[in-house]
């Protein structure tokens, strides 16, 4: 399924780590292959001159609501972007205090402003701030992919629940990052 290079972004949904301590964004060994499948995302999209927007936690300590329920993560100037990742010159960083990429943010106004028809989702947590992205992009109207390999479910529920609900509620599109890679050929 080719996807329309010029209608396209990519949102890249807290592919954040902790540079202090952090409850919920410590690196992993075991998510070694979902940070390379999100790296391998960011630089198909970059080479397919499709724009790069990262969504990023940037909690206030002490303030956001979501601390409550998941203690202290994506606190502002707290974290970063993965280091496998390249973020180039002309990447956006969209600040995010809730699950939703577009809640409370001007994602929306970018994407309309770049002529965006459809967003591309990679990762985490698939079952929460990339489900909560694309349920918000489906009432807006935005068609969705979500690139299963380069997203990852560990907080609650399950990576294949939270893929058959943005499949079948919000109608994305499923592919891996080889299937993206092709598709922006």
């Amino acid at each position: 399924m080719p996807l329309d290079k010029n209608a396209t972004a990519l949102l890249v949904i807290d592919a954040i780590e902790a540079t202090g301590a952090d409850s919920l964004y410590d690196p992993d060994a075991a998510t070694a292959a979902y940070r390379a499948a999100v790296a391998r995302a960011v630089d198909a999209c970059h080479a397919a001159g499709v724009p790069v927007i990262f969504c990023n936690d940037a909690h206030v300590r002490g303030l956001d609501r979501e601390l409550e329920l998941w203690g202290e993560h994506g606190i502002a100037g707290e974290s970063r972007i993965f280091p496998e990742i390249t973020v180039a010159e002309g990447d956006l960083v969209i600040p995010k205090r809730r699950y939703s990429g577009f809640f409370q943010t001007d994602l929306d106004l970018t994407l309309r402003e770049l002529g965006v028809r459809e967003v591309v989702a990679v990762g985490a947590d698939t079952n929460i701030c990339v489900l909560h992205t694309l349920a918000d992009a489906y009432f807006l109207g935005y068609a969705s992919t979500v690139v299963t390999d380069a997203t990852m479910t560990f907080l609650c529920g399950t990576q294949a629940g939270a893929l058959e609900h943005c499949e079948k509620c919000y109608g994305s599109a499923l592919m891996t990052v080889e299937e993206l890679e092709a598709a922006l050929r």
